[in-house]
């Protein structure tokens, strides 16, 4: 059954639209990431899962201060790891090792899949980061768009029963997220993720309480669409006791927040470090 699409939530939702130089900005980021993996010893694409999209890459760094777990963005349905490698730079030359995650992508499966995912690839890392020299109780989460989304998800998963203490997890920067899905049911992209009114619900992070209790940070760019914009606006109203003030980038846009967030003089580093 094809999606019944608003024409208004569908412009304010498809940011490769609002943003037309994005073709560009994929390319560098591509490039930069390709440098990265160059000047960086690394550990890619360890397998968690079965499949070739299960994998994740391991940037080690000299100290051991920590742990920082960057999940991609691409409306669960598209990019890879590989373009993000860039944003390991400035926590590299902080002395805080990175784990970039890979996961099965919609239509083949769906997003409830793709949170599973992302909790066997936390698993995984937790028994295997001690063979890199990277300590593993002090870790935090960062998340763009649909990884922003998966990210907060990871925040509202029983740990326990994947023998995982919460104690290891200490914070999460969250960029531009989606943290309620229900208007994603009027958009083209859910021909694609396929989200019933009830799954959207069920996988909604402001529809679910956190388990984690961690601070988190949230960015978004004043460039973007007034749909990010409120989205970004709607966790912290769910989670007041979790979530810092939603910090907003005035000139960035849905893509280059990735940019800013990334720079080693940024506000949105600089207070990650308070993490570690």
């Amino acid at each position: 059954m094809r999606t019944r699409i608003d024409p208004t939530l569908d412009r304010l939702y498809n940011n490769r639209a609002a943003v037309p130089n994005h073709g560009e900005i994929f390319a560098r980021w591509r490039s930069q990431s390709g440098a990265t993996c160059e000047r960086h010893a690394g550990e890619f694409n360890c397998l968690y899962g079965a499949s070739t999209l299960q994998t994740l890459d391991i940037f080690p760094a000299e100290q051991n201060r920590g742990l920082v777990i960057f999940i991609h963005g691409g409306y669960w349905r598209s990019l890879d790891k590989d373009d993000f490698s860039f944003f390991a730079e400035p926590y590299l030359a902080a002395g805080i090792s990175v784990a970039a995650i890979n996961y099965r992508l919609c239509p083949e499966v769906k997003i409830d899949a793709i949170v599973e995912d992302c909790q066997s690839a936390i698993v995984w890392l937790a028994a295997n980061v001690k063979h890199y020299g990277i300590r593993f109780d002090r870790t935090i989460f960062i998340g763009h768009s649909a990884g922003a989304h998966l990210a907060a998800m990871l925040c509202t998963a029983d740990w326990s029963t994947r023998n995982i203490s919460p104690g290891n997890f200490r914070g999460g920067v969250l960029i531009s997220g989606l943290y309620d899905l229900s208007p994603l049911l009027q958009v083209s992209v859910n021909d694609d993720i396929q989200l019933t009114p009830e799954s959207a619900k069920a996988l909604s992070p402001v529809h679910l309480q956190p388990t984690l209790n961690i601070p988190l940070d949230l960015w978004v760019g004043g460039a973007e669409t007034s749909e990010f914009i409120r989205q970004s606006q709607l966790l912290p109203r769910a989670w007041p006791a979790r979530c810092t003030p939603l910090e907003i980038a005035p000139a960035a846009d849905h893509f280059t927040i990735v940019d800013e967030c990334a720079k080693a003089d940024s506000i949105c580093f600089q207070r990650s470090l308070r993490f570690f």
